[in-house]
């Protein structure tokens, strides 16, 4: 992947810049934009011209400003290993073997498991693996630093774009010029892209407020992950490599900002009051970073020549760790159906090739996003009467090996129709 931060040559006779032309552009160098720029330079080869346009040169503020870790499932592992990716994560892949949850107040002595399973997929490999973000985001970087057909302008922005029916030609805000067959919008939740398509989005914001940490702590995990359901949100506690483990942690927003502000031995001591005793003692690991939480989908997921992927299309409550993986899953859809329209003698930003996309992903992204935001709300209740019907539930739910099984198989990402890149198959 070759850096360009300079400008494109200038057209003497008319004096301005030359427009230079591409197949796809993607706004947005963030997970989901970089890994469709690897998918689609893999599956198209050299010849195939990909362009990533981006506010940040290095990609440091990206990494620097991220210390959360997700839970990657095991279809979103199978295309990072295609993508020749997973070989520089899996040193600090920690793979999840186990999941307990409990449903408690926060000053409850004891908190009993309700619901604990192996989380462990038919053929015995593990269904999730906790990855810290920077180390996914550093190994899709250098994997595209060995793929010349893709370039990367930064720091730039789009400004404008304007489709036909032969190409999108989008203004950077310099005033460079592009030519593409595609644009792809990978900006994350607050997308000028997206509102300039005229895309509106249906969702709101939680008064709630995600802290993320890292603890180290004296007994091994074992590789179990916890949820902790506590009536301010869910209290998840996601195992790393070593006695190490990371901290998801959603508090009302008030509380949290309070939280936030304390010293260090005072911050410490709100993490000991909900981690609970079983790994012993407790000690800061690392930054504490908050996060908004909000949901929102996009009423449409394409334009003429123009697609939306991860949190640009659909941003889900963090409860369950799966909005990276919704994200990895459009880009697999989003670079088979390119891929095929391409081999056919089509060009990347084909309409029904799009449209196929979003059929593929529309109602994927609608179901994750009311479910994890129904959970939150059903556990976030501390009536008494509902708490005591959860509790009934979810021992109901710990009877049942079938549904388990079910449940480990939605972690894992192996449900539904899915691209050949989540499968373990090259496109």
């Amino acid at each position: 992947m070759s850096v360009n931060q300079a400008t494109f040559g200038t057209n003497k006779a008319h004096g301005k810049a030359a427009t230079a032309r591409c197949d796809v552009v993607i706004s947005g160098a963030s997970y989901a934009g970089l890994s469709l720029a690897c998918g689609l330079a893999q599956a198209l080869g050299p010849d195939f011209r990909i362009t990533i346009v981006d506010r940040d040169a290095s990609g440091q503020a990206t990494a620097a400003s991220d210390a959360r870790c997700s839970a990657l499932s095991a279809a979103s592992k199978s295309m990072l290993e295609v993508l020749g990716v997973w070989s520089a994560v899996a040193p600090e892949a920690q793979p999840v073997t186990g999941i307990d949850i409990t449903d408690s107040g926060l000053d409850a002595g004891v908190r009993p498991v309700l619901l604990n399973y192996d989380n462990v997929t038919k053929g015995g490999e593990p269904a999730t693996y906790i990855v810290p973000n920077a180390v996914l985001f550093a190994a899709l970087r250098a994997q595209l630093q060995h793929m010349p057909s893709v370039e990367l302008i930064a720091p730039a922005e789009v400004q404008a774009f304007e489709a036909d029916d032969s190409e999108t030609l989008i203004k950077l805000a310099d005033g460079r010029e592009l030519a593409a067959s595609l644009l792809v919008a990978a900006e994350g939740r607050k997308s000028r892209l997206r509102d300039l398509a005229g895309i509106k989005v249906v969702g709101w914001d939680y008064p709630q407020t995600g802290i993320v940490t890292v603890v180290r702590h004296e007994r091994p995990h074992e590789g179990r992950a916890v949820q902790h359901f506590l009536p301010a949100g869910p209290f998840a506690i996601l195992p790393l490599k070593g006695n190490r483990s990371c901290i998801t942690w959603t508090e009302d927003a008030r509380e949290a900002k309070r939280i936030l502000a304390l010293d260090d031995a005072g911050f410490l001591a709100e993490v000991e009051a909900r981690f609970g005793g079983k790994l012993g003692a407790v000690s800061l690991d690392g930054p504490r970073q908050p996060w908004p939480l909000s949901m929102h989908l996009a009423r449409q997921y394409i334009g003429p020549r123009f697609a939306l992927i991860g949190d640009t299309a659909h941003r889900v409550h963090p409860l369950a760790g799966q909005g990276l993986n919704l994200a990895f899953r459009d880009v697999a859809a989003l670079t088979e159906v390119i891929t095929e329209a391409v081999r056919l003698g089509l060009d990347a930003g084909d309409a029904s090739a799009l449209a196929r996309y979003e059929r593929w992903r529309r109602f994927d992204s609608f179901i994750s996003a009311a479910a994890f935001d129904g959970i939150n709300r059903l556990f976030g209740n501390d009536a008494t009467l509902l708490r005591s019907v959860r509790e009934v539930g979810l021992g109901i739910v710990d009877r049942m090996p079938g549904l388990k099984r079910f449940f480990v198989g939605e972690a894992a990402g192996l449900t539904g129709e899915l691209p050949r890149l989540l499968r373990g198959e090259a496109v």
